[in-house]
């Protein structure tokens, strides 16, 4: 028997045990990332990630994956789509009323999730395998760069708006990858760069985060913005903000590639507390215990109570002038001054309106 086949057959049986575990596709990459690695150091000469310094900090992990799992040769990279039907993004963003909250933050937080799918794909893998193993599985929580990675094993390109985008798939899905010893026949199938001519992206970007084609600059991003930056909403981004209050989907929503993405059936995914269609004044009230509860197991923890707090504080103050809107953020008690100032803000802009 030829060496490679026992490989290739297995190759085969990982695409079954994913699609029993609700991926749409795998791909398997070798760890080569030198051009990543130089985009990389780029993007962060021009300090385009602002305050995400642990991008910078770890940086020789994610030029180098082999040094996060020793003997590593593959990786295998996997795809699982998130978007939940009737979640009807546009009308919400379209509502100055209602919260908008980042579709992928709807439901259950991904990161435990897949990575308990893909544990078990990687023990099946092992238990294959005659030899012990070096392996390792990562969703998004490690310093590996995911999105190469990714389009080295077939699963889409990166495009404009800096996203893995896929024709069938579009770009509403979550990656994880299993760094492995095992030496796997890569996937020499690519996707070519689809974009062509578009810009619908970085021309809707509400704070035109895109310095130029496939180039993020995250510390204009509202996704940055309203998760990672723990400081004030800079003034010159708060009335583009709009009423997202939770990450941003613009570039996403007008991409051509998405008007026919796939959805995903995963329940895990399915909108909880009703934050899909959520009225801002309504959220606003929560007390931190109503948020502790209600965000238990879900992304929005990123974030945590005060920063919540903050979004929505600007979110009001773009929404309309409502008696209820004016009360609830007049009457809101032992906010930080974090949260005051931009609560001030907010009662400025709906009192001059």
């Amino acid at each position: 028997m030829n060496r490679q086949e026992p490989l290739q057959q297995l190759r085969k049986q990982i695409d079954a045990w994913a699609l029993d575990e609700g991926f749409a596709k795998v791909g398997v990459a070798d760890l080569d990332l030198d051009e990543a690695g130089n985009n990389l150091r780029d993007w962060l000469a021009r300090n385009y990630q602002g305050d995400m310094h642990w991008i910078g900090d770890r940086l020789a992990f994610r030029e180098n994956p082999e040094t996060l799992v020793p003997g590593a040769m593959r990786a295998i990279c996997f795809r699982m789509n998130y978007l939940q039907d009737h979640t009807q993004p546009l009308q919400i963003l379209e509502d100055p009323s209602k919260a908008y909250v980042s579709r992928y933050a709807l439901g259950r937080d991904y990161h435990k999730i897949m990575r308990r799918k893909l544990a078990r794909i990687a023990e099946k893998i092992q238990n294959w395998s005659e030899q012990e193993l070096q392996q390792r599985p990562f969703v998004d929580s490690a310093p590996v760069l995911e999105k190469p990675l990714a389009h080295k094993a077939g699963l889409g390109w990166v495009g404009k708006n800096t996203l893995l985008l896929t024709r069938e798939g579009g770009s509403w899905f979550f990656l994880g990858e299993i760094l492995t010893s095992l030496e796997l026949p890569i996937d020499e199938l690519l996707e070519s760069d689809q974009c062509g001519k578009c810009k619908a992206c970085m021309t809707c970007c509400p704070t035109d985060a895109f310095p130029e084609p496939y180039v993020l600059d995250a510390r204009r991003c509202i996704s940055y913005l309203t998760i990672e930056n723990s400081g004030p909403i800079p003034m010159e981004f708060r009335k583009p903000m709009g009423n997202r209050v939770f990450g941003c989907d613009d570039c996403q929503l007008v991409c051509p590639w998405n008007r026919e993405a796939a959805t995903s059936k995963e329940e895990y995914f399915t909108p909880r507390h009703q934050l899909e269609n959520s009225e801002l004044v309504q959220i606003f009230q929560w007390t931190e215990e109503e948020f502790e509860q209600k965000t238990a197991g879900s992304p929005i923890r990123r974030a945590g109570y005060e920063q919540w707090q903050r979004n929505l504080a600007v979110g009001l103050g773009n929404g309309p002038a409502t008696s209820e809107a004016i009360a609830a953020l007049k009457s809101y008690q032992g906010c930080s001054a974090l949260v005051q100032e931009h609560i001030e803000w907010a009662l400025h802009e709906l009192e001059a309106n």
